[in-house]
């Protein structure tokens, strides 16, 4: 496995999409009524006061079903894609809004509230941004922030400002990970995108999102992400700027190992510090894990308990959002080298190819009501 599994990530979401409207085109049909038959995660979600949701990309605009699924379950989205600094500009110069656009019209017209991810990672960036000038890099993530925030200023609940800050493995002073914002202004990159984003919306909420402080993994123990955010977080604050939330993301691989009480430790840490946190995208690779189908759909269940059930014991948990909800829509459809040994599509999510609920959904569900 590639030891920078975000790059990964970003990679395969276009093809995961082509990938997952092959199969959708294949499944059988799954009536509106059907779904809506099935009780609603943010009905379960929001009697505890926690608000579910999940990403979502310009393909389920397209698909009836995908689409009823999705707003049948969400109290709030997440756009998976569209938003990212490579898809909206893959060559220097104007911005290309369109799919941006249709996912926030969109949400305006179902009345669920849509989060902006991201603005600025180091990974994932056009290579035309690293062969710029230091001088050139800061214009850009000015310019970027200014237009981009301040074109849906008012009308998005949050942005991810901050993607995915920290690699140790980059050797950087801090753990910071390593790319071209980080090559022409250091750590100070994060604290511009944040003053600037601030300044072009003052109603939408701010966060860092970061993949890391979850768990103990083979290629790098948690504590320097978890102890890099924190110190994060009092650089911000330090500088005058109202971070709202932190998002931890959540993406359990078959190897990560995951100790609840620690977790929930480390949730009661940040929130010590003032921040709402969410969970912002859970999923469960299910590509090593052994046994049969049923027994890896358990398996995959009792992970997304786990998670919930140990999120839930900190107040200032304020949301869980799945990346992605059905099967077909995962980013893991376009990364064959991470499935089984047996090349059996993925089933990381609440939902499956047909988009019927899984035991996933009964786990989300039951810890949801009972956590």
């Amino acid at each position: 496995m590639n030891l920078d599994l975000s790059r990964r990530r970003a990679l395969a979401l276009m093809a995961g999409a082509l990938a997952g409207a092959s199969v959708r085109a294949a499944a059988r049909e799954t009536t509106p009524d059907a779904i809506k038959s099935i009780r609603s995660l943010g009905e379960i979600a929001a009697q505890r006061g926690i608000v579910f949701g999940t990403a979502i990309d310009a393909d389920t605009l397209g698909n009836p079903t995908q689409s009823a699924l999705y707003l049948h379950h969400s109290r709030i989205l997440t756009a998976d894609n569209v938003m990212k600094f490579g898809s909206l500009r893959p060559q220097e110069g104007p911005a290309n809004f369109e799919l941006a656009d249709q996912l926030v019209a969109y949400a305006a017209q179902h009345k669920i509230p849509l989060r902006g991810h991201n603005l600025i990672w180091n990974d994932w960036v056009p290579d035309w941004v690293g062969k710029l000038s230091s001088a050139r890099i800061a214009y850009w993530l000015d310019r970027h922030t200014d237009e981009v925030v301040g074109r849906y200023a008012g009308q998005l609940h949050s942005w991810d400002v901050i993607n995915e800050p920290f690699f140790p493995m980059h050797r950087n002073p801090g753990g910071y990970r390593s790319g071209p914002w980080y090559a022409a202004m250091g750590k100070d990159h994060i604290i511009r995108a944040l003053k600037r984003a601030r300044a072009a919306d003052q109603t939408g909420k701010i966060v860092i999102n970061e993949a890391g402080p979850e768990w103990e993994n083979p290629w790098g123990p948690a504590k320097p992400y978890r102890d890099g955010l924190l110190a994060l977080i009092r650089d911000v604050q330090d500088a005058g700027i109202k971070l709202d939330a932190v998002g931890l993301e959540c993406h359990w691989f078959p190897q990560f190992a995951f100790n609840p009480d620690r977790f929930t430790g480390y949730l009661h840490q940040l929130a010590a510090t003032g921040v709402a946190i969410y969970i912002t995208e859970l999923d469960v690779n299910d590509g090593a894990l052994e046994g049969s189908q049923a027994e890896c759909d358990a398996q995959v269940a009792e992970r997304f308990a786990s998670v919930i059930t140990a999120s839930l014991k900190e107040p200032k948990v304020e949301a869980i959002i799945t990346w992605q909800l059905a099967d077909p829509a995962s980013w893991l459809m376009g990364v064959p080298e991470l499935w089984a040994p047996n090349a059996r599509r993925p089933r990381p999510l609440p939902f499956d190819h047909d988009y019927q609920p899984k035991a996933a959904y009964h786990g989300i569900a039951k810890a949801l009501a009972l956590s």
